[in-house]
C-alpha cells in the first residue's frame, strides 16, 4: 500500500501537494481492525486516554446515532450519518483534514493529474464560510475576477453561509457548458460581488514562460502537478533558445499558487539549488520524519532569480520560496505569503473513499517552520495601492490551526547582505496613474516590473553559459 503525503490548503477544487511517504501503514485507516484499547493506550507518543472515558463516549455516540435515525424530521440513511460522523471527526482536528467519499476521492485523484470539471477555484472553509484561496489561470474563475481571499456566500442566487464545504463545492460542480453565478463577499469591497460563469472542462496549464525585456526569462508555475518540474525544465530550455544563449536572469512566479505535488515541489528547488537541504518533515513518530537535499546541479549555472509571491501562495509553493531564500539562490518579492507549513497524508479506505490526515509539520533549510507565519519577502512589493477593508486571510486566522512548534525562530535566518543597491528605491505600492491590471499586458503587473528591476540589477556569475 502506498501512502500520499499532500500539502493541501483543505478540501479544494484542487487537490495540493502529494508525494509517495514512508509512513508507516495505519491499520484502522485501512480497515484491518482497531487495536484493542488496552494496547492502543500503551502505544508510544499516544495522548493519554482513559478506556472507561472512551467507551462511555463510544456509547453516547450510538445514542445519538438511534435518536437521528429515528427522530430527524426527514429520513436520513445510515450512510449518510456515517459519513457526517467521519468528515467531523477529522475536519474537528484542523483545517485540513477531511474524509473523502469514494466519488470525492476520485475527484482528488484526478485534480492532481491537472485535468478535471469546474469553474478552477482552491477553496477551503473558515468559520463556516467558503473561502477563495486562488483561481487557477486561465479559468473560468480565474476569468471572471475572483481573486484570492474573496468569500463564496451564494451560489445562483441562494445564500450558502453556514452550509458545509462538501455541500458548496457540489452545488458549484457541474456539466460543463452549464451557467452558475457566484455571490462573493471581498474584503475591499463594501457590496457583495456577483459573478456569472459557465462551468467548464478544466485542463490546467501549470506552466508559463515568456521572455522580457532585457533577455529577462519569466516562468510562471500555477499548481504542482505531474506537469510541473517537466513543464519548467522545458520553459527554461525554450526561454535560452529565445535568448540566443545569453539569458541573464529569471523570474518564478508563484503567486496564487495553491500549491501541488510534494515530490515536484522538491524538483523544481532542485532545479535552482545545488547542494544542501530543500525541506524536511516532522512527524510524531520521528520515524516518519524525513529530509530530502539537493542533488548537485543548477539547471541555470546560478542565473540571478527573482520569485513573485503573495497571500495566495500556500503549501507546497511555500516549501519552493522558503528553500530558495535560506540558500539564499533567489531574491523573494512580493507580499507574505498564506503560512500553510503542516503536511497530510492520503489514506485510501476500503469503501473506495479515502482520509486526508495532517500528520507532521515541514521546515525549510534553516529550521524554520513557516506554519501560521508564512514567508516574508525580501522586498515587500504590494499588487496595487488599494488599503483592504480587511486584512487578507491566512492559514493562522483558520479555525483550528494547528500550532507553529518546533521551528527555529524566524531571526535565525540573518539579514540579507547580497541585495543589489536598487532594492531601497523598490517601492512597496505603484504610483498614482499605474493603469489597472490586465492579465494580457505584463507591463501592468506592477509587482513583476519591480521584479524584474530586481533581477537586472544583480550580478550573474561570470561563468554562466546558456
Amino acid at each position: 500500500m502506498r501512502f500520499r503525503t499532500s500539502l493541501l490548503l483543505g478540501s479544494a477544487f484542487v487537490a495540493g501537494a502529494i508525494s509517495v511517504s514512508a509512513l508507516r501503514p495505519l491499520q484502522h485507516a485501512l480497515g484491518v481492525g482497531l487495536l484493542p484499547p488496552a494496547l492502543a493506550d500503551a502505544m508510544p507518543g499516544k495522548a493519554s486516554t482513559n478506556t472507561a472515558e472512551t467507551y462511555r463516549m463510544l456509547s453516547l455516540f450510538g445514542d445519538v446515532f438511534e435518536r437521528v435515525r429515528a427522530d430527524y424530521v426527514d429520513p436520513v440513511t445510515d450512510k449518510k450519518l456515517i459519513e457526517n460522523a467521519l468528515n467531523g471527526m477529522l475536519t474537528g482536528l484542523d483545517p485540513h483534514s477531511m474524509y473523502m467519499t469514494p466519488k470525492q476521492f476520485h475527484d482528488m485523484n484526478v485534480q492532481t493529474r491537472g485535468e478535471f470539471g469546474g469553474l478552477g477555484i482552491e477553496v477551503t472553509s473558515d468559520h463556516g464560510i467558503v473561502k477563495v484561496i486562488s483561481p487557477i489561470d486561465g479559468t473560468p474563475a480565474a476569468k471572471a475576477g475572483i481573486k484570492s481571499g474573496d468569500f463564496i456566500v451564494g451560489v445562483d442566487g441562494k445564500s450558502v453561509e453556514g452550509d458545509s464545504l462538501n455541500d458548496v463545492v457540489h452545488m458549484i460542480q457541474g456539466k460543463p457548458g452549464t451557467k452558475i453565478t457566484l455571490t462573493i463577499k471581498r474584503p475591499s469591497v463594501a457590496k457583495p460581488l456577483v459573478f456569472p460563469m459557465t462551468r467548464e472542462v478544466i485542463t490546467i496549464q501549470v506552466v508559463k514562460s515568456q521572455l522580457e525585456p532585457g533577455s529577462i526569462g519569466y516562468i510562471r508555475i500555477a499548481q504542482f502537478t505531474d506537469q510541473t518540474d517537466p513543464g519548467v525544465r522545458k520553459a527554461y530550455a525554450a526561454l535560452t533558445r529565445q535568448a540566443g544563449g545569453k539569458l541573464k536572469g529569471l523570474v518564478l512566479d508563484l503567486r496564487n499558487n495553491p500549491g501541488g505535488l510534494l515530490d515536484q515541489a522538491i524538483a523544481v528547488s532542485d532545479d535552482f539549488i545545488k547542494d544542501g537541504e530543500i525541506v524536511s518533515t516532522r512527524a510524531r513518530h520521528p520515524q516518519d520524519s524525513q529530509r530530502w537535499n539537493a542533488r548537485g546541479e543548477d539547471l541555470t549555472h546560478g542565473l540571478p532569480i527573482a520569485v513573485l509571491t503573495n497571500a495566495g501562495t500556500a503549501s507546497a509553493s511555500e516549501i519552493v520560496s522558503g528553500a530558495l531564500q535560506d540558500h539564499r539562490r533567489a531574491v523573494i518579492v512580493g507580499t507574505r505569503t498564506f503560512g500553510k507549513g503542516s503536511v497530510q497524508t492520503v489514506i485510501p479506505l476500503p469503501d473506495g473513499g479515502g482520509m486526508r490526515l495532517t500528520t507532521a509539520r515541514y521546515y525549510t533549510p534553516s529550521g524554520r517552520s513557516i506554519q501560521g507565519l508564512g514567508i516574508t519577502p525580501d522586498v515587500v512589493v504590494h499588487e496595487d495601492d488599494t488599503a483592504p477593508i480587511l486584512a487578507p486571510q491566512r492559514e493562522a486566522d483558520l479555525q483550528g490551526a494547528i500550532t507553529n512548534v518546533g521551528g527555529a525562530p524566524q531571526s535565525t535566518l540573518p539579514p540579507r547582505t547580497d541585495l543589489p543597491a536598487i532594492v531601497k528605491t523598490i517601492p512597496q505600492k505603484p504610483p498614482k496613474g499605474w493603469p489597472a491590471f490586465d492579465p494580457s499586458k505584463p507591463t501592468t503587473d506592477f509587482q513583476l516590473q519591480e521584479a524584474l528591476k530586481v533581477v537586472t540589477a544583480m550580478e550573474p556569475p561570470a561563468h554562466v553559459a546558456n
